[in-house]
């Protein structure tokens, strides 16, 4: 199960319930979603900050960070219709900010990620955050064992 935080065109924040970020995507391309407060139709996914698990044998206790205002930025008129969806720059920022906190505090372990997630979860690694990429099926296979993965978007650093 996966819990994302929704937002509605009238400004009300929900959580929602889904079996995977696949389920997620169908419903929303389906338009089957609806705030829980007033029934729009009108859900987008809001912003959240990762959940990223630490081994249980030396949790790292860490301080929840306040988050920083953003600069209220004047109502631009409605772009024309684009081929790619525009990302706003202040997005980019917080997406860059997670990336430099999970290269801190994780182990990369590149295309290896599956099988060493599965070998800490098994008992047969030791136990630490780690990252890197998987294929779908791999993230399949790790759902049906009962390993917990969270897929980020990973952008670039900067934009030179």
């Amino acid at each position: 199960m996966i819990c994302y935080q929704l937002c509605c065109a009238n400004g009300h924040t929900f959580e929602g319930w889904y079996r995977d970020s696949t389920a997620f995507a169908r419903l929303k391309q389906e338009n089957l979603l609806s705030c829980a407060i007033c029934g729009t139709a009108k859900v987008e996914q809001a912003l959240m900050a990762p959940a990223i698990v630490k081994g249980r044998s030396h949790p790292k206790q860490m301080e929840p960070s306040k988050p920083e205002a953003m600069p209220q930025q004047p109502e631009a008129p409605p772009a024309p219709q684009q081929s790619e969806p525009v990302v706003p720059d202040n997005l980019i920022s917080a997406l860059r900010q997670i990336r430099a906190a999970v290269e801190e505090n994780c182990e990369n372990v590149g295309s290896n990620f599956a099988d060493e997630a599965l070998r800490i979860h098994h008992g047969e690694a030791p136990e630490r955050s780690i990252y890197g990429d998987m294929t779908a099926s791999e993230r399949e296979m790790l759902e049906d064992e009962g390993v917990d993965v969270l897929p980020l978007p990973w952008v670039r650093k900067t934009d030179s």
